[in-house]
């Protein structure tokens, strides 16, 4: 009779979350959509608010069409394609209706 030795099974440890930063997102995009939120900014010291909205609106909208056309080889990734280009869209348009309902008043 042969007695059987059992390995000991330790648990395994956690493993840290994926983090995507590295593999998502393209620096100079980047850097041309903050580009253009800082001319946006100059525009607003400037009085030029209609300009400043507008440009803001154009980088949102140019970001999510980008996004959704190029899917997974777009330059600009924040989270899922569909939560990127909702929120791209949304600030756009919702940018310019703000804009267009307060000069309406």
């Amino acid at each position: 009779m042969s007695m059987r030795v059992r390995k000991r099974v330790r648990p395994q440890e956690p493993k840290p979350p994926h983090v995507s930063e590295a593999h998502e997102g393209k620096p100079v995009y980047e850097w041309g959509v903050a580009a253009c939120v800082g001319l946006s900014a100059v525009l607003a010291v400037c009085g030029q608010i209609f300009w400043a909205t507008s440009v803001l609106a154009a980088a949102a909208i140019v970001s999510a069409a980008v996004r959704l056309v190029l899917r997974e080889k777009s330059p600009w990734k924040v989270r899922s394609i569909g939560f990127d280009c909702f929120f791209g869209f949304a600030l756009g348009i919702g940018l310019l209706a703000t804009y267009a309902s307060i000069m309406l008043l």
